[in-house]
């Protein structure tokens, strides 16, 4: 493979990606780790060549029976969906396409999706990616091709490599295969719009809510209107629409179609609220009942924000440097998105335990530190 005259590695299997891989840590040379290109983060970074999954491609096997499905890690997204699709299941964790915001033409991979732990508006009731991952292979910093998990949850000694993995974003290996736990699509969904509310009282909404046995699986906030997403079989959707309408019995509520609630939630899980603006984007993740608080010091700084998993996620989007906008998160953890190397680094500095801790694991599985280096405080 001839690196010297490529601005992109493109392996068309595993032995390949790790034997140039293996060639990077001898030579000390910084790779650069990407999917489909669609949601690496922040500004660009360091030198070197960049490596792309891609040529990665393809369905290993689904079994829908047992709700598992496994793909090599440059399948798209989209065609992993339409398999699952065709049986009536999904991604519960409802992953974000990044796209719409960073203005970006590639294609999502399912190993960029693992990689960087990608989950939409569900979350607060189906968790993360790595809540579904199954197991994985990867190439680490040294071009070892390592396997972790299997096909079923289920309690195993060792280390989970697997979650360590989600959410490393390239900086520990090189995701190969992922596989991944699916689930059956809802029947019905509706959604309860409550119209003119301010985030702190979107808030409240939210915490009664989730409070309730009526298993919400999305509650988001934006331009003075919060939303409650339910799902199920259309009995259930019912009872649960009726038991919310009662509790919130004093507040202004408009209920929203199967239809109106797929677009809806679309829209609100690639943040398009923020698609048009040219100014950086912040991700926030803060405790929810802190939301309310965090979303007044932002609007200081002169931009917008909106909610999302019940107030626990955090959408920025306007001026004020990497500074400005952690102190206004107070103990939360903010991330650039979407911006350059004047609006500060992309990750929330660690702790110094934690930082330490970071460290000995990219020592252990990237000695050479040439895997996205710069990228998490590597």
């Amino acid at each position: 493979m001839d690196v010297s005259a490529a601005s992109e590695i493109v392996p068309g299997d595993e032995s390949e990606l790790a034997a140039f891989v293996a060639d990077s840590a001898a030579a000390r040379r910084a790779v650069r780790v990407a999917g489909g290109g669609t949601r690496l983060p922040g500004p660009a970074f360091g030198d070197g060549v960049t490596l792309t999954t891609r040529g990665l491609r393809g369905i290993v096997t689904y079994e829908p029976g047992e709700l598992t499905l496994i793909a090599r890690a440059g399948t798209p997204v989209d065609e992993i969906e339409a398999a699952l699709a065709a049986e009536r299941q999904a991604l519960a964790f409802e992953p974000m396409d990044h796209r719409a915001i960073l203005g970006r033409t590639g294609t999502p991979t399912i190993g960029g999706i693992v990689a960087a732990n990608v989950c939409g508006p569900r979350r607060v009731q189906a968790g993360a990616a790595r809540d579904h991952l199954l197991g994985v292979r990867f190439v680490d910093g040294q071009g070892r091709v390592l396997r972790n998990g299997g096909r079923v949850m289920k309690n195993v000694t060792g280390m989970d490599l697997g979650k360590l993995l989600c959410g490393s974003f390239g900086t520990l290996g090189v995701l190969t295969q992922v596989a991944l736990k699916t689930l059956p699509v809802a029947e019905l969904r509706l959604t309860l719009a409550f119209p003119d509310v301010s985030a702190r009282q979107a808030v409240e909404i939210f915490c009664a809510a989730l409070g309730t046995p009526c298993e919400v699986s999305g509650a988001a906030f934006a331009d003075g209107t919060a939303w409650l997403r339910i799902e199920g079989l259309a009995g259930q959707v019912a009872h649960r629409r009726d038991r919310l309408a009662a509790l919130f019995r004093g507040r202004r509520i408009e209920v929203m179609d199967d239809a109106g609630t797929l677009s809806l939630w679309r829209d609100l899980r690639d943040v398009r609220q923020f698609a048009g603006s040219s100014e950086p984007i912040w991700r926030i993740v803060a405790k929810p009942t802190d939301a309310p608080a965090v979303v007044d010091a932002l609007g200081l700084l002169g931009g917008r924000a909106s909610l999302d998993w019940g107030g626990g996620l955090i959408w920025y989007a306007g001026p004020g440097g990497a500074d400005a906008v952690r102190r206004a998160a107070v103990s939360g953890h903010a991330t650039l998105v979407r911006g350059g190397a004047a609006d500060g680094p992309v990750f929330q500095p660690q702790a110094p335990a934690v930082a330490g801790l970071a460290a000995a694991m990219r020592r252990t599985f990237d000695p050479a530190g040439i895997l996205n280096p710069g990228l998490m405080g590597s």
